[in-house]
């Protein structure tokens, strides 16, 4: 890669670091770019699992006043994310690359479809089974095994099972995505780091760029709207879903 694919990659950690801190898919960005700068695309997926880490602290820091008094909440459930991060990297680099290729796209639309029916199921849901933590453990551990493992769309899934099973407000249902997220990132990309090749060369470059794209997404969610970024954030969503069905990762 030569200096020009470096600098966009970086540009594009910085947009990409906006987007999904704020709501919507990180790897909407960053993911194409990496193919498009040559990256194959099993390598692209480590490399970009492994600057999502940068994301971590960013939002941490952009989002204080939404993660105020979370602290507790937060310890418990980060180690089911890390869990399933780390299940995600081991059957990443156990299994043929194109794996989920086929359900991918419909994860997301559903993590998307979803975030759009929020409103709705959480009126639904109020005090019945469904929504309690049982039903959060299970799907926040399938959601943080997929993230480890391509994490396309992962945001929007976590981002709706946040709103339906935890809190209706959107700023603060973000923030606690954004630590999830990161929290299953981070032991996915110590994985990569351990037992498999990370392409340093574009992790860097990406990882800065999504460090300070971080700083900035959280506090564009607390501005936006909550109805029209539930709704921006599901239509970027169903948009990548149609792509990946048309051309798979």
């Amino acid at each position: 890669m030569g200096v020009l694919d470096l600098t966009l990659i970086a540009a594009a950690g910085v947009l990409a670091g906006i987007v999904g801190t704020a709501g919507g898919i990180t790897s909407l960005v960053s993911y194409p770019v990496l193919l498009a700068a040559g990256v194959p695309a099993v390598a692209a997926t480590v490399a970009n699992t492994v600057a999502l880490v940068a994301c971590w602290p960013g939002s941490a820091v952009a989002s204080r006043p939404e993660l105020t008094g979370k602290g507790r909440w937060l310890s418990h459930w980060m180690w089911v994310a890390a869990a399933g991060g780390v299940a995600g990297a081991a059957l990443l680099l156990s299994t043929p690359s194109q794996a989920f290729a086929q359900i991918v796209p419909f994860l997301v639309a559903a993590g998307s479809l979803a975030l759009l029916a929020q409103p709705w199921l959480s009126a639904r849901g109020q005090g019945r089974a469904w929504s309690g933590p049982p039903v959060l453990a299970v799907a926040l551990l399938a959601v943080s095994v997929y993230n480890g493992y391509f994490g396309a769309g992962a945001g929007v899934m976590t981002l709706g099972l946040m709103l339906v099973t935890v809190d209706q407000h959107m700023a603060r249902a973000n923030a606690l995505k954004n630590m999830l997220i990161g929290a299953a990132s981070v032991m996915a990309a110590l994985a990569f780091i351990i037992l498999g090749p990370v392409d340093w060369r574009a992790a860097v470059p990406l990882s800065a760029g999504m460090l300070a794209g971080s700083m900035i997404g959280p506090r564009l969610a607390r501005r936006i709207p909550a109805r029209a970024l539930r709704w921006l954030v599901a239509l970027l969503g169903l948009g990548l879903a149609v792509r990946l069905w048309i051309a798979p990762a």
